[in-house]
């Protein structure tokens, strides 16, 4: 195995990889292990004692964050109507359906969501091998297929975050940045826990939440607590 960096090294040295933190003091640890010179995100990881491959336990949906992911959100819409209006009137990087669809099936994917409106799924499954892939398809679950669009872009806007458990049963995910206040990082992660605590599934077995650890783009793991949101 390649030795780790010097600032790595130095960066793991305040973590104690034996014990299990406080989700704040996690928070500030993580902070002020960070070494990127950019503003890093600050990921999320929670191991669920689920079997993904079991249909009701492969957990998906979305969740707004109180203090939002602190980037901003390019949002494309497929409607018509009174709906594209309604789009048009927030602002986003473009609406339509054709055009967008053909716009998109040309190379351009200058966005990182997309809405649609029940209605012009049928233009946005033509997209499936470009969106899917790049987990930019529109899914009633996560709210992204709705009449609803002025609702749907200003969850997105606040900071939106959408987890899924992958075939491990692990969900990783962002919940800020690394100029966040500590607090404010702890908020959104416990949000995201309490979120899936309150969607476990009634078939699960054994331990639900059984690892939980915080960690910036650039620094160590830190290892959190477990104990004080256990169902």
């Amino acid at each position: 195995m390649a030795q780790r960096g010097k600032k790595y090294r130095a960066a793991l040295a305040q973590v104690d990889r034996n014990q299990a933190y406080d989700l704040l003091e996690a928070c500030k640890l993580v902070k002020n292990t960070s070494y990127s010179k950019m503003d890093a995100s600050v990921d999320l990881a929670i191991n669920l004692g689920v079997d993904p491959r079991h249909a009701d336990q492969n957990i998906r949906g979305a969740t707004v964050l109180p203090h939002g992911l602190g980037k901003k959100v390019r949002i494309v819409v497929f409607a018509k109507g009174e709906k594209a209006v309604e789009a048009n009137n927030h602002q986003v990087e473009f609406v339509g359906g054709d055009d967008l669809a053909k716009k998109i099936s040309e190379g351009w994917l200058d966005f990182d969501q997309v809405i649609a409106t029940p209605d012009m799924m049928g233009v946005v499954g033509r997209l499936g091998k470009v969106l899917g892939p790049r987990g930019l398809m529109p899914n009633p679950k996560l709210g992204t297929v709705t009449f609803e669009v002025e609702k749907a872009i200003t969850e997105l806007r606040a900071g939106r975050a959408e987890y899924r458990v992958d075939k491990a049963g692990i969900v990783h995910l962002s919940v800020g940045r690394a100029n966040f206040g500590a607090e404010q990082l702890a908020e959104n992660a416990r949000t995201i826990i309490d979120t899936l605590l309150r969607v476990k599934p009634s078939t699960a077995k054994g331990t639900y939440l059984k690892k939980v650890s915080l960690s910036a783009t650039m620094g160590p793991g830190v290892r959190v607590d477990t104990a004080p949101f256990k169902l």
